[in-house]
């Protein structure tokens, strides 16, 4: 059956290298129109299998149409910013972005298919190289940090009435507020008073409570702190009329907020598989019978490989289908046992000089539309195998995307065929685009 995904891709390819390049420009707004109509229809007709609603089942074909949206949000995108009335700077081209990348992954969440509706956020990366500030990346990397730190010390309290988790990141927070002045506005005197203001009176909360003298929580102490450090950036902001003292103060108070925010995402928002794994990443749990097992096996898998390899088909692990999804999700553990170290490192090689002559291709190109969409598809490329391999080998959660090109499934297989054929057609015509 994968022969038959592989030839249709073939002649999908072909045939996308025969359109006129300006139609992916033209009509970029009715191809994300009908995306989104197929996923509402998916919402309402799709067929659950294995726990995700995002099938739909036409005879013997079955489509998901998740896999779709990512080219047809990458040609909005792209088009969207290349308008001459787009500006990287203003609200209103973020928001504009933002509505374009949101609305198909919040229809992607409700077919609870969490894997495919991650993967949009990795446009982030594309937002960054067309001039988005890198301090919103570093937010959303500490905020990524904030999280895991309180989840994983969410249950241990010191100091009898100080949880571990919320005092730690706390700290950071304010860590990271001191460093952003020091950085960003280059302002000693401002990150001096910041330092004489917080370390005395958080040591002296510390003794108090060391001491048995006080007893009470830190962490109310530290919000308190914040807060006050916020205000002082805001009247710094008056004083030196610029924003970004009171954006660093939003930051903070954003952070508290997300802080005590997890707990109700981790135990609303995310179902109990989801919990689970992250548990187990995290250390919080040993299940390797349940939500580990699949992760333990595949690392058994990969590790009985050693250098060599066992040979094409003559891996025991996979073989004896000991790891479930090893044709799909789990299909890099396969090609670790049976090619060893040294297949494992060069398809890895082969993925790697796959995004660096992509990236060599998005700088070459003459219009801004097909720039963004070239570096649409390295995100979106970068993303799958960062994850997928990342999860294999049990240094990130399980969350169920393919490996480009090699896992099977023809949904996946014909989404990366089109997102990458249109670059490549887009790229062909680049002498005659402006």
């Amino acid at each position: 059956m994968q022969l038959v995904w592989l030839g249709t891709s073939l002649i999908l390819g072909i045939c996308i290298l025969l359109i006129d390049a300006n139609n992916f420009f033209s009509w970029s707004f009715v191809i994300y129109a009908g995306i989104i109509g197929l996923l509402l229809v998916t919402i309402a007709l799709g067929t659950d299998i294995k726990g995700s609603h995002s099938w739909l089942v036409l005879g013997p074909l079955r489509i998901q149409p998740a896999e779709f949206a990512k080219f047809a949000v990458a040609l909005l995108v792209a088009r969207y910013m290349s308008s001459y009335s787009f500006n990287m700077k203003s609200m209103k081209g973020y928001l504009g972005v933002a509505g374009i990348i949101l609305l198909p992954v919040g229809l992607i969440f409700l077919q609870n298919e969490t894997g495919s509706a991650l993967v949009f956020f990795s446009l982030m990366l594309m937002l960054y190289r067309e001039g988005m500030p890198g301090i919103i990346l570093f937010a959303v990397v500490c905020l990524a940090t904030f999280f895991v730190v309180g989840l994983k010390y969410a249950a241990v309290i010191f100091l009898g009435a100080t949880v571990v988790g919320q005092f730690a990141v706390l700290l950071l927070v304010l860590i990271v507020v001191i460093g952003m002045v020091l950085i960003y506005r280059r302002d000693e005197q401002t990150t001096r008073l910041l330092i004489y203001l917080n370390a005395p009176v958080l040591l002296i909360g510390i003794l108090l409570n060391a001491f048995g003298w006080f007893v009470f929580n830190l962490c109310f102490l530290q919000i308190g702190m914040l807060v006050v450090s916020s205000i002082y950036l805001a009247f710094q902001t008056l004083r030196h009329h610029t924003s970004e003292y009171v954006l660093i103060g939003v930051f903070a108070l954003f952070s508290v907020g997300f802080l005590y925010s997890t707990d109700y995402a981790f135990n609303e928002v995310l179902e109990p598989h989801q919990q689970i794994r992250i548990q187990v990443l995290l250390g919080m749990e040993d299940d390797p019978s349940g939500a580990g097992y699949n992760v333990n096996q595949s690392k058994i898998a990969i590790g009985s490989g050693g250098f060599f390899g066992k040979g094409f088909l003559n891996g025991t692990q996979t073989k004896l289908k000991y790891v479930p999804e090893q044709d799909t999700d789990f299909i890099f553990c396969t090609v670790g046992e049976e090619e060893g170290f040294l297949g494992s490192v060069f398809i890895l090689g082969l993925y790697v000089a796959l995004l660096l002559r992509l990236i060599s291709m998005a700088e070459r190109q003459r219009s801004a539309f097909s720039r963004i969409y070239g570096y649409c598809v390295v995100s979106i490329l970068f993303f799958h195998v960062f994850i997928n391999v990342g999860m294999v080998l049990g240094l990130l959660p399980v969350i169920g995307i393919p490996l480009p090109f090699i896992s099977y499934g023809g949904s996946s297989l014909w989404a990366f065929t089109i997102l990458l054929f249109i670059f490549l057609r887009l790229d062909a015509d680049r002498s005659q685009r402006r």
